[in-house]
């Protein structure tokens, strides 16, 4: 664990090169209605994005010419060529130039552009995929009946599963506890300052210690998951054979999953909080009562959790 815990160190600093002073350039880059402003880039997510080649929206609203469309393909990256707020504009006031290559470039509304657009990089990616309305709709599905399956021939079997029959290792269970509480900071956010999530939406990063508290815990949260999750997949080699370390880590990628979907969805009617508290207190007491290994084997030395025969040697332990 000690050159896990150097490994985030290193990390930490190298991304603190993204310090205040590039946030505060970024700032300075767009105005104070919105988070993105000239020469700003964006990727195509859908089909496409139809573009309307004038020089100024002004003249769609007067009619003055009719407008050429130009389409940009899915994947297409654009750049931010100008902004224009047109008060007399009855569907959207508010109009984006953007231009594509030299000879595709026009106008769109912002109402239909950022539905249809992704900030070029990848965490704003990551963030876009993951927050499509079907895939979370489907993969809630998925979840649950996988699940609901998968618990029910683990347990028939007696296999290792975290909180129920777990292996001596405190990392797996530590990990839920950490999904869970990222969960709750994560919808949290959503409540209680989305605006700042949107600004981090635009402008991401991966260093906790250059955002505010709330976005610094989320963040902390979510490398602590990663570090621990290393960590647990040792200790589950060590102590598994290949054959059940894999159906252990299904079930608990499985219970990591079901807890994200509980506590964000539950978190955003205020009933996740007192039900964070409990799991956590469930999940420890699961752990100190009943998985944790007391003894040692004075034959082979592996960890062993009551005295008698040890399960690995079959020596016999007094």
């Amino acid at each position: 664990m000690r050159r896990l815990l150097y490994l985030f160190i290193v990390v930490v600093l190298m991304t603190s090169c993204y310090s205040s002073e590039s946030r505060q350039q970024a700032s300075q880059a767009h105005d104070s209605i919105r988070h993105y402003g000239l020469n700003y880039n964006f990727v195509v997510t859908s089909d496409s994005l139809c573009l309307l080649a004038v020089d100024q929206p002004i003249e769609l609203l007067n009619g003055m010419s009719k407008p050429e469309s130009l389409f940009v393909k899915k994947d297409g990256i654009v750049a931010v060529a100008d902004i224009v707020i047109e008060p007399n504009d009855k569907v959207d006031s508010v109009w984006v130039e953007l231009a594509h290559d030299e000879e595709t470039v026009g106008w769109i509304h912002e109402s239909e552009l950022l539905p249809k657009v992704s900030p070029d990089n990848p965490i704003s990616r990551f963030i876009t995929f993951f927050s499509d309305t079907h895939l979370l709709m489907l993969l809630v599905i998925m979840l649950l009946l996988g699940t609901i399956f998968g618990f029910h021939r683990l347990v028939r079997k007696k296999a290792k599963i975290v909180h129920f029959n777990d292996i001596n290792s405190f990392y797996p269970t530590l990990l839920t506890m950490i999904v869970a509480s990222a969960a709750v900071f994560y919808s949290t956010i959503q409540l209680a300052n989305p605006e700042s999530w949107r600004e981090f939406y635009f402008h991401p990063t991966l260093n906790p210690f250059s955002e505010p508290l709330h976005l610094g815990l989320f963040l902390g949260a979510v490398w602590a998951m990663l570090i621990v999750t290393v960590a647990a997949l040792d200790d589950v080699r060590r102590n598994l054979t290949t054959g059940k370390a894999i159906f252990y880590l299904i079930g608990l990628a499985g219970v990591c999953a079901l807890d994200y979907v509980i506590f964000s969805l539950s978190t955003l009617y205020y009933i996740g909080y007192p039900l964070l508290l409990a799991y956590i207190v469930f999940a420890l007491y699961r752990y100190f009562r009943y998985n944790r290994a007391h003894y040692i084997c004075g034959q082979c030395g592996r960890r062993i959790r009551e005295k008698g025969e040890c399960p690995y040697c079959g020596a016999f332990n007094q």
